[in-house]
């Protein structure tokens, strides 16, 4: 169970990641604003986190990490703009995560293969699995 420091920095690292091209759209804010609901965030702090980063904070368990590295997919191909430094950034965000170099290159080879680009949670933690055993 992640804790309060967490999910923010998981959130702020997500807003990052949108601004890899120096903007914000409206469905990457939506996105991210949906997120932080998920992980009980108020819009306050959320709006907060938009001006005023926090540092990143490593996630302990491997499985939270695959589930933000989904999360960094998804906010990626939600504007249907993916560009090769999006592309390098997500890269260089799951290696910090801690995450399978092989693994992270195999999603985002398969990425193509499946409609807008979106792997399902499944077949992802499946390319991770059989890379951490």
């Amino acid at each position: 169970m992640m804790n309060r420091v967490e999910k923010l920095s998981l959130l702020s690292e997500m807003i990052a990641f949108a601004r890899v091209d120096n903007s914000l759209k409206e469905i990457e804010y939506n996105f991210l604003l949906g997120v932080a609901k998920q992980l009980h965030i108020t819009q306050e702090d959320f709006d907060y986190l938009l001006d005023n980063p926090i540092s990143h904070v490593k996630l302990k368990s491997y499985s939270e990490r695959i589930v933000q590295f989904h999360r960094l997919v998804l906010l990626m191909i939600i504007d249907d703009e993916i560009t090769s430094k999006e592309m390098y950034k997500l890269h260089n965000f799951g290696l910090k995560m801690g995450l399978n170099y092989d693994a992270i290159n195999r999603v985002l080879e398969l990425m193509e293969s499946f409609p807008n680009k979106v792997i399902p949670p499944d077949f992802l933690i499946d390319i991770f699995k059989v890379q951490y055993n």
